[in-house]
């Protein structure tokens, strides 16, 4: 099973956003995970930005959460980079980050499935472990930080979405983009949390119901990254 309870953390969302630098300037600007990072490192100097302008109510779990978060995706990368197998939900995003029938929205949104339709929920378990606190704790702040992965969709669909002029060409494309929602992924990923959380004293539950969730996110990942040619 490649899911694990708790991934090494990081320092804060500094270490993590140095991180993703580190990331981006090793990777081809072309690399499917490469576009990924630059998207996420983004959204996450914004949150770094809002807990210094007392967006959140509880900084400390706040900052708990995005690091948590984070610390999952940079475990994929490490995993990954060290010939070892990413969770199944991170697999597509690696195999295919090289396809030149792929194109970079693509990219953006099976990491952005990945990230939140699997990494969310275990986030949210692992800082309630941390904090000691259930997830009723967290809501708040989950929506909060929800509401800045809102603007990680947007900025995808703006600055990768092909001009008015290329629509009738890129129709495919459009259509995959259409049919991934941010919004549900991140109802899906705190209705899991909660279950997980319920689940933690039993591992064979916990690990079985976390993987099954690996898998189907996985799935989705591998539709998004449908080749268009």
């Amino acid at each position: 099973m490649t899911t694990t309870r708790h991934p090494t953390p990081l320092a804060d969302l500094h270490h993590v956003a140095e991180r993703m630098r580190a990331i981006g300037a090793a990777l081809p600007e072309q690399d499917g995970v490469a576009v990924f990072n630059r998207v996420y490192l983004a959204v996450t100097e914004e949150i770094t930005r809002r807990e210094s302008e007392g967006f959140f109510k509880d900084p400390q779990a706040a900052s708990e959460l995005a690091v948590r978060f984070g610390a999952r995706y940079l475990a994929a990368v490490d995993a990954a980079a060290a010939g070892q197998r990413p969770p199944a939900c991170w697999r597509p995003l690696f195999q295919q980050r090289r396809h030149p029938g792929v194109r970079p929205l693509q990219f953006a949104l099976a990491g952005v499935n990945a990230h939140v339709g699997h990494d969310l929920a275990l986030a949210v378990v692992d800082t309630c472990s941390s904090l000691a606190c259930g997830p009723d704790s967290l809501e708040t702040d989950f929506e909060r930080v929800g509401d800045v992965l809102a603007a990680l969709e947007e900025r995808i669909r703006e600055d990768l979405m092909p001009g008015p002029d290329l629509l009738d060409v890129a129709d495919p494309l459009t259509h995959l983009a259409g049919s991934w929602s941010l919004d549900r992924a991140r109802s899906a990923a705190w209705a899991a949390s909660r279950v997980l959380w319920g689940l933690r004293h039993t591992d064979d539950l916990y690990g079985e119901f976390a993987e099954r969730i690996d898998e189907g996110v996985g799935l989705v990942g591998r539709f998004l990254l449908t080749p268009l040619g």
